[in-house]
């Protein structure tokens, strides 16, 4: 017998809109503008206010409790018509043009130009890149046509360190399945042979171990050198975890012939094909998203004004569902153009107001950090940074944790002393000898200082550099000092040992 039950679930769900949004506030404001620019190509219901008179940066006011003087959520724009607006658009024109080779959309707007103006295309500056370097030098050695379609796979299966990722069984498969190339992996490794000749020194191997061996075969041989590749290939281990008095004894070196070894190691590169690796400029580049002034004490905070677009819904596009609510004759090929239409109208409804809430949600965020953190954007002092955490913004903001976080992480503030990620702001607390609250950044300054300090032939331990931070009036545990030297990407004691 089949029995029914009624159950109850809590379920979470996260709205498109919802889903823009997060997006969009993920976005940095250098690429915040490249991705309206792809909504406008994509919705021909979307554009800029042309007359806009607003100016470049957006001021606001702030108060003690991080928020602006007008804190109303924003709102979306309502789609009105006028009567006048309707007579004007013939829906039916609209139809005609999904006919043309323009596939229904008029190119010769404001926006797009007109398309019978002759224009002068500046072709792209094109910068030679690690792959196409190593290419270039494959065509000096004289292979067949079969040969050189594996060098090819060969380089294509490098990463951009300059490592093989596939082996060598794996590449004659790729060569089988995907270009009818039958080879075995000895062909192969007397290909490889050749390509690690190549420039830079060290490409086309699989480990480390063999990079640095690579490199220093292509040196003169000299003793030191001859030297520095057995301890590569003797004692890799060894070298890697700095056991160097084991190293020397058995390779009988004085210290000054010792030294020398491991100089010529030190001074290999470990990631040969970064050397030639294509840097987007772009991306190098930092684009405050908010600057903040201190005018005689108070401080004025300032929004980037790419992060608040002026964007528009097109009017025409208005006129048109307008047109077609007024048209006595609704035939099936006006519904789709009109369900089309009001599809685009939507998204472009909900582009701008995501735009418009995180422009809210980027400056809600930044007047509360600046209302916890005031001594130090006053100062510029670092000891002022006041132990901050997510929930702390959260709380005062009404926002989730997690948007908080998505702002924390790629946003930038310029100062007066600088430009800083937000996420620098945040730090936990804790307890010094008196009970007073500071910030771990604190207690982190202070430990790359002593680790700065240290003598490099007698490093300090975790326990050592404990007993220090306790003399200073820090009570911390071991475990905790050997946790913030990892997320200062400090290596042990043993490993910062130099000779």
């Amino acid at each position: 017998m089949l029995r029914q039950s009624n159950q109850q679930k809590l379920l979470q769900k996260l709205s498109p809109q919802q889903i823009q949004l997060m997006k969009l506030l993920q976005i940095p404001t250098a690429n915040l503008e490249e991705r309206i620019k792809e909504e406008l190509e994509e919705n021909p219901a979307l554009e800029f206010e042309l007359d806009n008179t607003a100016p470049d940066q957006d001021t606001y006011e702030l108060d003690d409790n991080g928020k602006d003087s007008d804190d109303s959520e924003p709102a979306g724009e309502e789609i009105e018509l006028s009567d006048d607006a309707a007579e004007k658009v013939d829906l039916d024109d609209f139809l005609r043009r999904e006919d043309d080779d323009s596939g229904g959309y008029d190119y010769s707007d404001d926006y797009y130009g007109s398309s019978s103006e002759d224009k002068q295309v500046t072709p792209a500056r094109v910068e030679t890149g690690f792959h196409d370097a190593l290419l270039d030098q494959l065509g000096m050695l004289e292979l067949d046509e079969r040969r050189h379609r594996i060098a090819e796979q060969i380089i294509g299966s490098l990463d951009e360190d300059g490592y093989l990722r596939r082996e060598a069984g794996s590449i004659a498969d790729d060569l089988a399945f995907g270009q009818n190339i039958e080879t075995n992996t000895d062909e192969i490794q007397e290909l490889i042979k050749e390509i690690q000749q190549f420039d830079p020194p060290g490409v086309c191997v699989w480990t480390l171990q063999e990079c640095l061996i690579v490199q220093l075969k292509r040196m003169p041989q000299t003793k030191s050198v001859v030297d520095a590749i057995k301890v590569l290939d003797k004692f890799f281990n060894e070298f890697t975890k700095k056991h160097y008095d084991k190293i020397q004894k058995h390779l009988e070196l004085d210290d000054e012939d010792f030294k020398q070894v491991i100089n010529n190691i030190i001074k290999l590169n470990p990631k040969p094909g970064a050397s030639m690796a294509v840097v987007n400029k772009a991306e190098s580049y930092i684009i405050p998203d908010f600057f903040v002034f201190n005018n005689n004490g108070i401080l004025e905070l300032t929004l980037n004004s790419k992060n608040a677009p002026e964007l528009r819904i097109s009017d025409g596009y208005k006129e048109m569902m307008k047109a077609y609510d007024r048209s006595e004759k609704k035939n099936k090929s006006q519904k789709e153009t009109v369900l089309f239409i009001k599809q685009k109208l939507d998204a472009a409804k909900w582009f701008i107001d995501a735009i418009k809430q995180r422009q809210h949600t980027l400056i809600h965020t930044m007047q509360a950090i600046l209302v916890f953190q005031k001594e130090f954007f006053l100062t510029g002092d670092e000891t002022m940074l006041k132990p901050m955490i997510l929930k702390d913004i959260a709380q005062m903001t009404s926002l989730d944790i997690s948007t908080v976080s998505r702002v924390a992480n790629s946003k930038y503030v310029q100062t007066e002393y600088g430009t800083y990620r937000l996420k620098y702001f945040f730090s936990e607390a804790l307890h010094n000898e008196n009970g007073e609250e500071v910030s771990t950044r604190e207690v982190k300054n202070l430990l790359h200082e002593m680790i700065s300090a240290e003598s490099k032939k007698k490093p300090l331990s975790d326990e050592h550099l404990t007993e220090m931070l306790m003399e200073k009036g820090y009570n911390i545990a071991r475990r905790t000092v050997a946790k913030y030297r990892e997320q200062l990407n400090v290596p042990v004691a043993r490993l910062r040992k130099e000779l």
